[in-house]
């Protein structure tokens, strides 16, 4: 057996190959950013063609990187950003529109006009009407590009969440590339019912989207659903694909919360708070999302409650590239970390207005509490302290929802090697925060899949025996600090809300 598992990990702002041994260590990675095209005010869209370039570049970056070739992989994983949507021509590769991203808000009239139906869509989906979606982003692209509803009637437009997008160039586009998806990709479209894990008529017909659109749906783990990537050239070879999973529900395998009660926080483009639920649906009354959690061959689907924060690690983005106040992403930690405090200041990053668990699409960024004393430090500390407070916000709701207090918060992602940010989380928590050593747990989990599928490891319990925390930090907040700061952060929230009229 060949000996190493890759990972396609296609993300909002990069796309990111890495290769992982047989204990689960990074034996080779290589990424590149794509452009985030923002053609309105709430509107944000990919370029399709550029991520499906961007996917074989980086495979290549990455086995040239490690001295590898396509054939030293027993399998590859993907795991990919959710519910952003494309519509593309299976006879000639060419999208018909730039992929609608989960971020963009241009739906927000049509979702309020979904309020009526509000119980259909959470007791089939686990999911409230909101922008995120994919369901009325695939709506809206019927609606507004000319051609597109004739063309799904003649099989020219077919639908698929990013990666359907990836796997159908990957396994020979045009030239027979494979039209699917898996359960946890599929629950965030609004689309597939959570009991039968099919796509539902009576949605499809609420949102009036052509079933023949649709991907076939999947497990997240299989040897032979996904076919095969086909590589040319010196690293080439037919890679199996094994694995297909959501960005967060990859985090949670990578994490390793394989238990009812178990639950991870990933901090990425935004943050989402996953805690496995088993074989039982459970429905939040508190504004957190349910949802497929991984479904591994044959066996049953697992389902967890989630809490999505949608502008998180997108806010020190913003920082650097519109409003440059840090030249890189990293900078932000040392800037941050040159004032005791934010004076009072906080930033409220409402961009796509609020996900969990407020789910106001009227909502929009707001900095409050500003005076003359403030700088360029104590804005980007502001940004730091969001992050952690919205992440505040969904532990709050998933205590309310689950009756249990996390002990610990499991965090991975990107902006989790910015150490005062986890130190700042584990402060407004008032909980340690434990970091794996493999931060990257997205990949780590969609690698996880692939190998599971093609006997790479043996079982849950084998991978269980590889997760191994880098660094914990406890909490140095008083409670009366902690609590002081919170009481500011909701007010800085309700600052925020009905500022865009979306009825």
């Amino acid at each position: 057996m060949s000996r190493y598992i890759g990972a396609l990990d296609q993300g909002t702002t990069s796309t990111r190959f890495m290769v992982f041994d047989a204990a689960g260590a990074v034996v080779a990675r290589h990424q590149l950013e794509h452009r985030q095209i923002l053609p309105a005010p709430g509107w944000v869209e990919h370029d399709p063609i550029e991520i499906a370039a961007r996917v074989d570049d980086v495979i290549d970056g990455a086995l040239r990187a490690g001295g590898l070739s396509g054939r030293d992989l027993a399998a590859i994983g993907i795991t990919n950003q959710r519910e952003t949507t494309v519509v593309w021509d299976p006879k000639s590769g060419r999208p018909w529109h730039n992929a609608i991203v989960w971020q963009d808000t241009r739906t927000d009239r049509a979702v309020s006009a979904l309020e009526p139906h509000r119980a259909l869509l959470c007791e089939r989906t686990g999911l409230p009407p909101a922008t995120y979606f994919s369901a009325a982003k695939l709506q809206w692209i019927l609606d507004h590009v000319n051609g597109v509803r004739e063309a799904a009637q003649r099989g020219e437009a077919v639908f698929g969440t990013i990666d359907t997008w990836v796997i159908w160039n990957l396994t020979g586009g045009r030239d027979g590339g494979l039209h699917v998806t898996d359960v946890t990709n599929a629950s965030r479209t609004q689309l597939m019912s959570l009991r039968t894990l099919e796509w539902d008529d009576d949605l499809l017909r609420l949102f009036d989207i052509p079933r023949q659109m649709l991907p076939r749906i999947c497990s997240s783990c299989s040897d032979s659903a996904f076919g095969s990537a086909r590589r040319s050239g010196p690293l080439g070879a037919e890679i199996p694909i094994g694995g297909d999973l959501g960005d967060q529900h990859a985090a949670t395998v990578g994490q390793a919360c394989f238990a009812p009660g178990e639950a991870k926080n990933t901090y990425g483009t935004g943050n989402f708070m996953l805690v496995n639920t088993g074989d039982r649906i459970v429905r939040s009354t508190s504004g957190l999302l349910t949802t497929v959690g991984y479904k591994l061959g044959a066996a049953a689907a697992v389902y967890a409650l989630e809490g999505s924060i949608a502008v998180t690690g997108a806010a020190v983005q913003w920082l650097r590239d519109q409003i440059g106040v840090i030249r890189t992403a990293a900078d932000i930690e040392a800037l941050a970390g040159s004032v005791p405090d934010t004076g009072g200041a906080y930033f409220v990053p409402a961009f796509s207005g609020l996900f969990a668990p407020y789910w106001r699409a009227d909502a929009r960024g707001a900095i409050v509490g500003l005076s003359q004393f403030h700088t360029k430090a104590h804005l980007a500390r502001a940004t730091l302290e969001a992050i952690c407070f919205q992440t505040r916000d969904v532990l709050d709701a998933m205590t309310q929802d689950s009756g249990v207090r996390l002990d610990v918060l499991k965090a991975d992602g990107g902006a989790t090697v910015n150490n005062l940010l986890m130190q700042l989380q584990a402060d407004i928590l008032g909980v340690p925060v434990v970091r794996p050593v493999v931060a990257e747990t997205t990949a780590l989990g969609a690698a996880y899949a692939a190998g599971l599928a093609v006997g790479f490891w043996k079982d849950l319990e084998t991978l269980r025996s590889y997760w191994k925390a880098d660094r914990v930090w406890e909490p140095r907040w008083s409670k009366d600090q902690r609590d002081e700061a919170y009481r500011g952060w909701r007010k800085a929230v309700e600052r925020s809300l009905d500022w865009v009229d979306v009825r």
